[in-house]
């Protein structure tokens, strides 16, 4: 089936509000993609190799998501999202799986460590990019209930 033709739209930045991005992943040439793929005027990406590089981030500076790869050395991403969870400071940190993994037990436990999302590589950057849009979006603190229970910013 042949792709259709998008000619009169006009490509826009998907991270369009201000955004702080930590990627987590031992593979540079995946976190340089992340970085050229994620980056808008609005996003900061910041990258680290491993869990344990992560850890040491998350102490220095607030991120509104987390994309976290599964299998690094040092300290895994099963690991991490754990003590993220358990951490007072960071439990409400929306986290994304983004991981080479695509079977089951390795799905359901980042869903049951409490990861709010779930994708798999290889990456399409486009999908990504509106996965953490809409995860940041719902998990901004200042969007607070109005009398008739709609979300107001």
């Amino acid at each position: 089936m042949a792709a259709a033709v998008n000619s009169g739209t006009r490509w826009t930045f998907v991270l369009d509000e201000p955004t702080r991005i930590l990627i987590v992943d031992d593979d540079p040439i995946l976190r340089e993609f992340a970085v050229v793929h994620l980056a808008s005027p609005s996003a900061t990406i910041d990258t680290a190799c491993d869990g344990a590089a992560a850890r040491s981030r998350l102490r220095q500076s607030q991120y509104d998501v987390l994309l976290l790869d599964i299998e690094m050395p040092h300290l895994d991403g099963f690991s991490l999202l754990k003590e993220i969870r358990a951490d007072e400071a960071l439990r409400n940190l929306p986290v994304i799986m983004l991981t080479a993994h695509d079977d089951i037990a390795s799905i359901d436990r980042s869903y049951q460590l409490g990861a709010n999302s779930f994708a798999t590589k290889p990456v399409n950057w486009r999908q990504l990019s509106y996965q953490i849009r809409s995860i940041v979006r719902t998990n901004r603190p200042e969007r607070v209930a109005d009398q008739t229970g709609s979300l107001q910013q």
